[in-house]
C-alpha cells in the first residue's frame, strides 16, 4: 500500500500454483455462469517449480482498468475478464451487506491495474485454472474483501490429498511454448455441441469415476489411481476425436510417451507411471517418488535431447541411474531425437499464498507495470 498527499492506492500480491486435473471436464452446460457438464478433480501443483504471480492495485487516480500479462498488455474489455470483475464487485458488496456492514468497499468505484507473470508457458495445455481463479481472488483481496477471501481460499484445492503419495514429473514437448491450434473455449463448446460421446460421458461415465478416484485417493492406492487417470485422458481426447471436425490436441512425440509408460508398466508387471494430458500434447507423468530416476532416465533414453545448451531436467534434482539392459529391450521404440525440449520435475504443493514482502509488486507505486517485468 502506498501514499502520497492526495492519492491512495492500495496493492496485493499473491501467488497461485497450476493445477492439473485427472478427470476432466470438458465443455459447459451453462457458458454464461461458466457451470461446467460434469466434475472434475485436479492435482495442485508445487509453487517452487510452477506457478503465478498476480499483483493488483486499485487507485481513484486511475483512470481505466488495465492488465498486463507476462509483459504485454492485454485487452481487458475481455468479455470474460470484465463478467469477472463484476461478479466480484457484486460478491464484495454482498459480503458487506449480509456479513460484515463495515467492511470498506470504497474501493469498488475505484478502476484496477492487474499485473500478472507465469513461470512456465501458456496456452499450451498445462492447466492453470486456480491460478487463473486467482487473479479473480486478488480483486478480492484489494477490496479488502476479507471474508469473501477465506471462502474463496477454501474453495482452491490445496493438493494435500496426494502429498505424501507421489511426485510428479512433466514431459514438455518441442512445441511446448505453441499456443494450442483450438483454444480450450472453442473446442468445448464445438465438443458440446456435436460429440455423442462427450454427452455419454458427462451422464454416465464421470460420477463412478469420481467416486473411484476419491477412494483410491483416500486409500493411497497408486495403481488404482494411476489407471483412472490414463483412462480418464484418454476418454478425454477420445471426445474430442469425436468432435465434429475432430480436435487434434496429442502429436506424434505424445502418443510415443503413452506407448513407452505402457511398455514401462507392462515390463514390472505393474502401473508404476500414469500419463495424463490436458488439452494440448505435453504429458504429465505421475509417479511414487522412489520411481522418479529410473523412469526419467527412460525418457532420457527414447528422447535424447542434446539440449541446446539448456538443462534438460528443471525443478528437483532427479538423481542419475542406470537402466538394465532388459528393461531397454522391453521398450523397444526408436530414439526420437530432439523432440522433448525439457523435463520438469516438481511434485504436489498448497494452494494460493499471499505474499507479504512489498517489494515483490509486480506493479510500481504509480500502478504501473515494473521496468524489471
Amino acid at each position: 500500500m502506498s501514499d502520497d498527499n492526495t492519492v491512495k492506492t492500495t496493492m496485493v500480491t499473491c501467488t497461485a500454483p497450476v493445477n492439473i486435473a485427472v478427470i476432466k471436464y470438458w465443455g459447459k452446460r451453462n457458458e454464461e455462469l461458466i457451470l461446467p457438464i460434469n466434475s472434475s478433480l485436479s492435482v495442485t501443483l508445487h509453487q517452487d517449480q510452477l506457478k503465478t504471480t498476480t499483483t493488483v492495485a486499485t487507485s481513484r487516480s486511475f483512470e481505466e482498468d488495465r492488465i498486463w500479462l507476462n509483459g504485454k498488455e492485454e485487452d481487458i474489455t475481455h468479455p470474460r475478464l470484465q463478467s469477472c470483475l463484476r461478479e466480484i464487485r457484486r460478491l464484495a458488496r454482498k459480503r458487506r451487506n449480509k456479513t460484515n456492514p463495515d467492511l470498506d468497499v470504497a474501493g469498488l468505484s475505484h478502476k484496477v491495474h492487474i499485473c500478472s507473470i507465469n513461470n512456465f508457458p501458456t496456452a499450451a495445455g498445462l492447466a492453470s485454472s486456480a491460478a487463473g481463479f486467482f487473479t479473480h481472488l486478488l480483486v478480492c483481496l484489494v477490496w479488502k474483501g476479507s471474508l469473501l477471501v477465506e471462502v474463496c481460499m477454501g474453495d482452491l484445492s490445496s493438493g494435500s490429498w496426494v502429498n505424501e503419495m507421489m511426485n510428479l514429473t512433466g514431459l514438455n514437448s518441442e512445441s511446448f511454448a505453441d499456443r494450442k491450434p483450438i483454444g480450450s473455449t472453442s473446442g468445448m463448446q464445438t465438443s458440446v455441441k456435436t460429440s455423442l460421446l462427450l454427452k455419454l460421458r458427462a451422464e454416465c461415465v464421470v460420477s463412478k469415476r469420481m467416486e473411484d478416484m476419491i477412494e483410491a485417493v483416500c486409500q493411497k492406492d497408486f495403481s488404482t489411481f494411476a489407471g483412472l487417470t490414463m483412462k480418464d485422458s484418454n476418454q478425454f481426447h477420445a471426445t474430442c476425436l469425436d468432435t465434429y471436425p475432430p480436435i487434434f490436441y496429442l502429436n506424434s512425440v505424445s502418443q510415443q510417451i503413452i506407448n513407452v509408460v505402457h511398455k514401462y508398466n507392462e515390463h514390472y508387471g505393474e502401473t508404476r507411471v500414469a500419463y495424463t494430458f490436458d488439452a494440448g500434447p505435453n504429458a504429465v507423468i505421475f509417479t511414487l517418488e522412489q520411481h522418479v530416476p529410473e523412469f526419467v532416465q527412460v525418457i532420457k533414453h527414447v528422447f535424447p535431447s542434446e539440449s541446446n545448451g539448456g538443462k534438460f531436467i528443471k525443478g528437483l534434482q532427479v538423481d542419475d541411474t542406470i537402466l538394465s539392459e532388459e528393461l531397454k529391450q522391453c521398450i523397444g521404440l526408436e530414439p526420437m531425437l530432439n523432440k522433448i525440449s525439457y523435463i520438469i520435475s516438481t511434485k504436489v504443493g498448497p494452494g494460493p499464498r499471499v505474499v507479504e514482502d512489498h517489494s515483490e509488486h509486480l506493479l510500481g507505486s504509480d500502478g504501473m507495470p515494473k521496468k524489471t517485468q
